[in-house]
């Protein structure tokens, strides 16, 4: 389902995006009397637009008002008042031949956010949309519907990027992302992060956010970056958060800070709010106080399955304190990492599965990564599938068990690129039972560093371990029948602007074969050539640098 294009959709000048509540494709009419407001002087449409949850006969568009969207009571400096925001959709990007229209109602209640779930179109076709405020008119966006189930297409294009910390650097992989012009990108958590502070010349507005008010304006900061607002115009996105669309480290309702658990669920209700607000999500997973539905499943006809998991809001608490640790109690059967319920859910959606490609957009690093070369001992992070052993092996479990054809782990959250085969046990590995590939950060962890041999020290005593760097970035995927090809691009730098993409290594995975291919190696940028070599040593406390002080 490779669809060409001839660049990326432009984003007009000065435009950012609204976003909204979720309505019908039909003109909705709102007979209250705020909602024929006056239209605002200036563009309310600075955080541009958005596209997500595709399916074979359409998509959601996205968008919130915000006339200022670093306001710090995060209305977006918009007035206490609902208003009436056409829409359109064409095949075009001329818009002249519009084929559903309608209008949605952006209500104050929900940050005049506006989810328009578009329907009645054609399968596997690339579409335009926009909106409209009296005389403004949004950025103009791309989607993609999915072929229907029982169809087989040639390829799909799809992209998977995690952890784009606004201080750390500039969005300069997402700008690179949006020319790539994919049928989808997953976005893999951490789109944004609650703390406070300062970076590379930019620095977060606020204190650490707790309430709707600071949520909303963090969203709206990041969101006026245009690098992130490209990315999401060219192509529809399907989301899952991680921790710090929250609190970092989070479990449940168990916040990283004990004192602050008196008042956590009211703080996880405004930032699951504030996350719907800003997401183009369907009316399913609108909020109900601290829940939200977010693990779903979405189908590219019979050749690729996505199961989009939500690995934080039902977890167990992370054993022995968190950290790395060597951790007995980690392997209790009881405790899992997505909940009893998802682990159900996920082994349903194995058993009945009939894609080519089954891929699990999730959170947390699956395979081993034990730091302790010794073997009297392992150290491993209990925040990620390591924390959890007995849960990973009931979901390998019901992969092998099920028959599934081709299944790939896809995963953000530790700020480097890896590639790693899966066994069902990691004290006594046997054949590959699958894959996984994680995506490096956008910019968390900063400017990163990158070594010939593309091996991190952990490898010697991991076996699964094939591939790293700490370059930042994200990883570009081809999706055929016969094949799945891995491109781990990466950028040179993310303090200063200017920064190109480069593709530092490939690996493919064969229909029906287990164990990654490297097909490509590229040599180093000229900005890392002559660097002065890292240390093992070093490597590894910049690995546990970034996990031990919440950076992941």
């Amino acid at each position: 389902m490779v669809i060409s294009s001839s660049r990326r959709t432009l984003l007009h000048a000065g435009a950012v995006a609204a976003v909204g509540v979720a309505t019908t494709t039909r003109v909705v009419a709102d007979a209250r009397p705020s909602a024929a407001a006056v239209t605002p002087r200036t563009d309310p449409f600075t955080l541009g637009v958005a596209s997500g949850d595709p399916s074979a006969d359409g998509f959601v568009i996205w968008t919130r008002l915000a006339l200022d969207p670093l306001a710090a009571d995060g209305r977006g400096g918009m007035p206490d008042r609902t208003y009436r925001v056409p829409w359109q959709v064409a095949t075009d990007e001329a818009f002249t031949d519009v084929v559903r229209a309608g209008a949605a109602t952006a209500d104050p209640a929900w940050g005049h956010s506006v989810h328009v779930e578009v329907g009645g179109l054609r399968p596997g076709r690339e579409y335009h949309y926009r909106f409209r405020l009296g005389s403004h008119r949004s950025a103009v966006g791309r989607a993609v519907t999915t072929p229907a189930r029982g169809e087989t297409p040639s390829a799909l294009t799809m992209a998977f990027a995690s952890c784009s910390n606004f201080p750390a650097g500039l969005f300069t992989a997402y700008g690179h992302l949006a020319d790539e012009r994919p049928d989808v990108v997953l976005h893999l958590g951490d789109y944004m992060y609650e703390g406070a502070g300062s970076g590379v010349g930019r620095a977060h507005l606020g204190p650490e956010t707790t309430t709707l008010a600071g949520y909303r304006q963090r969203y709206g900061q990041y969101k006026t970056d245009p690098d992130l607002q490209a990315a999401h115009a060219a192509a529809p996105w399907l989301v899952v958060w991680d921790d710090h669309e929250v609190d970092n480290n989070y479990a449940d309702d168990v916040p990283e800070r004990a004192a602050d658990a008196p008042t956590f669920l009211q703080r996880r209700t405004a930032a699951y709010k504030a996350y719907y607000e800003n997401m183009p999500l369907r009316r399913s997973s609108v909020p109900s106080g601290p829940d939200l539905q977010l693990y779903r499943r979405v189908h590219y006809g019979d050749l690729a399955t996505f199961h989009m998991l939500d690995t934080r809001q039902y977890r167990s608490d992370q054993a022995c304190g968190d950290g790395y640790k060597d951790c007995p109690d980690a392997a209790d059967p009881s405790r899992s990492l997505p909940g009893a319920e998802q682990e159900r859910w996920l082994q349903d959606g194995f058993g009945s599965s009939t894609a080519r490609w089954d891929l699990l957009g999730q959170q947390v690093f699956f395979g081993r990564r034990d730091r302790d070369e010794s073997e009297e001992a392992t150290t491993v992070s209990m925040d990620a599938w390591d924390g959890y052993p007995a849960s990973r092996r009931r979901v390998t479990d019901a992969w092998v068990d099920a028959g599934v054809r081709n299944p790939v782990v896809l995963t953000g959250d530790v700020h480097a690129h890896w590639a790693s085969d899966l066994f069902e046990d990691y004290d006594e590995p046997g054949a590959v039972v699958g894959s996984e590939l994680v995506t490096s950060s956008i910019t968390s962890g900063g400017d990163g560093y990158d070594e010939p041999t593309g091996e991190h020290p952990w490898a010697d005593w991991n076996p699964n371990l094939r591939f790293w760097t700490n370059l930042r970035g994200y990883v570009s995927t081809t999706i055929t029948p016969d094949r799945l090809e891995a491109r781990f691009r990466c950028v040179p730098y993310v303090a200063t602007p200017g920064a190109e993409v480069f593709t530092r290594a490939t690996f493919v995975l064969d229909d029906g074969q287990r164990g990654l291919r490297q097909v490509e190696d590229a040599p180093l940028p000229s900005t890392q050539r002559g660097a002065t070599p890292r240390t093992d040593a070093e490597k590894i406390a910049d690995t546990l640098r970034s996990e031990l002080h919440g950076s992941e």
